[in-house]
């Protein structure tokens, strides 16, 4: 199995990377557009993607619609998702941070210093020097926003990472090289069906908090375990203004769902 993903800022060459590897490896990339498409084929509609960006709470442009958290357990389960397939490239949107913990994933950082990232700009998309400045910095504050509220780590942090690669020095080909080298190495190679089984259960899960989050008054009173695929165990206590049959009703309406088991008490409201 290869799952890699790959961290870096603006003006890198993480997608001409991406792309090599595809072409060498047959490796499916998941880039901004093909991680709409995997979240609109687990049933979010259109509507609530329409912003899928990787941008903090002050920032996100309308996001979703919705709850900054709600895109965060919408994007946790569409990463957690694609983890689950066999080959592929996640570029961004906080995957090596979501699956810093899966031994199947290979984190790569991808670095560039400023000049090079401005030149590159510069040369593959017709900006100018000062707009491609101000591109950067933008970008960068924005990505350490987004880092900082949805995980509360340093993206910069050199143990979230398997390689980090200076492509100031070895350049986009020699980037794709040294990441095909290092993904022949037996203990990266090496995944337990049991691993991806785990991610897909989390996957499951997330899908179904971030309904709960979109639906209910408290999502915080609900637990949601998976104990095997499919199948949603759902406690907590309900608000006596909620109906079980409709909260029961959200979770097997979640793509994937093909049983519920309730142990749900419900809240007693006090005399005053």
């Amino acid at each position: 199995m290869s799952l890699i993903t790959i961290t870096s800022g603006i003006g890198c060459g993480a997608p001409e990377i991406a792309r090599l590897l595809n072409e060498k490896l047959n490796l499916e990339v998941y880039d901004d557009g093909k991680l709409q498409e995997e979240a609109l084929s687990m049933g979010i509609s259109r509507e609530e993607l329409k912003d899928f960006n990787e941008k903090a709470p002050g920032l996100f442009n309308r996001l979703f619609r919705l709850k900054p958290q709600t895109y965060l357990e919408v994007m946790e389960a569409v990463i957690y998702k694609i983890s689950g397939k066999d080959d592929a490239v996640i570029l961004g949107y906080g995957a090596s941070f979501l699956l810093r913990d899966f031994g199947c994933a290979f984190h790569v950082r991808i670095y560039a210093s400023e000049p090079s990232r401005i030149e590159y700009l510069v040369a593959q998309q017709g900006f100018s020097t000062e707009a491609a400045k101000k591109l950067i910095d933008k970008s960068d504050d924005e990505r350490n926003g987004f880092m900082r509220f949805a995980f509360r780590m340093n993206w910069d942090d050199p143990s979230l990472y398997d390689l980090i690669i200076n492509t100031d020095k070895i350049g986009v080909d020699g980037a794709a090289e040294m990441i095909i080298a290092a993904r022949d190495v037996d203990a990266i190679k090496e995944c337990s069906l049991a691993a991806l089984e785990s991610m897909e259960r989390l996957s499951l899960a997330k899908r179904v908090e971030a309904e709960l989050i979109k639906n209910v008054l408290n999502p915080g009173n609900y637990n949601v375990f998976i104990p095997e695929a499919g199948i949603v165990h759902l406690s907590g206590i309900i608000n006596p203004l909620e109906s079980k049959d409709k909260l029961i009703g959200y979770v097997k309406g979640v793509s994937g769902v093909k049983e519920v088991i309730a142990d749900l008490q419900t809240e007693r409201i006090h005399d005053i």
